[in-house]
């Protein structure tokens, strides 16, 4: 019974991080499983919806269906609206049902694409796991089927922005914010996976210098650009302004040696006795490592989510479940988390609220601050 939640909710399935990935890029995002699953996607993780459209779609999955398997019925009804629709491409994902019932969506990918042309990819999504898996899976497969072998290099030294969606930053001018950073360090943008950078744009990204992994569900598809054009990588979010200097100059160092590397996890001290920040590892380990550098607090990091050895630092912990939480915030100096997470904080535990796209949806989405640069103390005095 460890893992059940009584109290907390749980993060964004890959479904969720599929759609988001995917949702600027001008493809159709088709969810296989019976209609309830994209409301929950539109409603409490896009909160792009009503401002941009997209076309992503749910299969409407029967029991019968389930139970007697008609993929060929998915197939015609994707075709038939691929063809209505022209995307740019079309991705297929699944949900629990789907799963159980062994689905093979590259299979019915590849027949959507024989059928009409149009560019086509299954992504094994199951709802089982956190949106960072699926968004890794999609901005993956972004990477290697649509960024161009035949880019020349920029002449001017420029970068790329590799896992950026909502889930993580939100719409508060966060991505807008380290656009502006990578400028002002002198770093021309390529393109971004995937916020607002079209899919032509994006084809271009081997011919960037270096490429700034921003969340660990990009990291995926910077080893993928790495392996194909030679980009080093660097993960890190600029998160005050101490840390936000490390940054670019490892940024530089990056394009210059070739070499990649995760300045987030370069932490001296983990989250036993000082401040713990809850989160996706990248951002949570940035700010941990702006606690340090610009606050001189000792912090580490509890990560409830899917992540790679690279992105941690010693002493850092992985919390899967609420009774990991209480057990680690009780040991803590300080936990800085999203609101939702409070009730599981000791009594005694300072707890300073940061909400999360990805873990409170809409709840506290006006809420979220831009903590890019010094915005951070800032918000550290509030």
């Amino acid at each position: 019974m460890k893992r059940c939640a009584r109290i907390l909710p749980v993060y964004a399935a890959d479904t969720s991080g599929v759609c988001s990935a995917l949702y600027e890029l001008g493809g159709m995002t088709v969810i296989h499983d019976a209609s309830g699953c994209n409301s929950t996607y539109t409603t409490h993780d896009e909160p792009r919806w009503y401002d941009f459209d997209s076309m992503v779609y749910i299969s409407g999955l029967t029991e019968t269906e389930a139970v007697m398997g008609d993929d060929q019925k998915l197939i015609d009804d994707i075709a038939d609206a691929a063809r209505e629709l022209s995307p740019r491409f079309v991705a297929v994902c699944g949900a629990p049902i789907p799963m159980m019932v062994g689905t093979d969506f590259e299979a019915i990918a590849a027949a959507v694409e024989e059928e009409t042309g149009t560019p086509a990819f299954g992504l094994n999504t199951s709802g089982m796991r956190s949106y960072l898996a699926g968004e890794s899976e999609a901005l993956e497969t972004v990477a290697e089927k649509f960024c161009r072998t035949n880019v020349p290099g920029t002449k001017e030294l420029s970068a790329n922005l590799v896992g950026a969606t909502p889930l993580d930053f939100s719409v508060n001018g966060s991505v807008e914010s380290i656009r502006r950073w990578l400028a002002d360090n002198g770093f021309g943008l390529v393109s971004c996976l995937a916020m607002g950078s079209s899919l032509d744009e994006i084809a271009r990204a081997g011919g960037a210098h270096v490429n700034l992994v921003v969340s660990a569900g990009g990291l995926a598809a910077a080893k993928a650009l790495r392996k194909r054009f030679g980009t080093p990588y660097v993960a890190g979010v600029p998160v005050g302004a101490a840390f936000s200097k490390l940054l670019a100059e490892e940024l530089r160092s990056a394009a210059e040696s070739g070499k990649s590397g995760a300045p987030c996890a370069r932490r001296k001290n983990g989250a036993r006795g000082g401040l713990a920040v809850v989160g996706e590892s990248v951002f949570a380990g940035s700010l941990a490592r702006a606690a340090e550098l610009d606050l001189g607090e000792p912090a580490g990091v509890l990560c409830p989510l899917e992540t790679a050895p690279e992105l941690t630092a010693p002493g850092d912990a992985m919390i899967p479940g609420e009774e990991d939480a209480a057990e680690r915030f009780a040991r803590a100096g300080g936990v800085v988390a999203d609101p939702l997470y409070r009730p599981v904080c000791p009594d005694g535990v300072p707890f300073y609220g940061l909400p999360h796209e990805a873990f409170s949806g809409r709840c506290f989405r006006k809420s979220i601050p831009n903590l890019i640069g010094k915005n951070l103390k800032r918000w550290m005095k509030r």
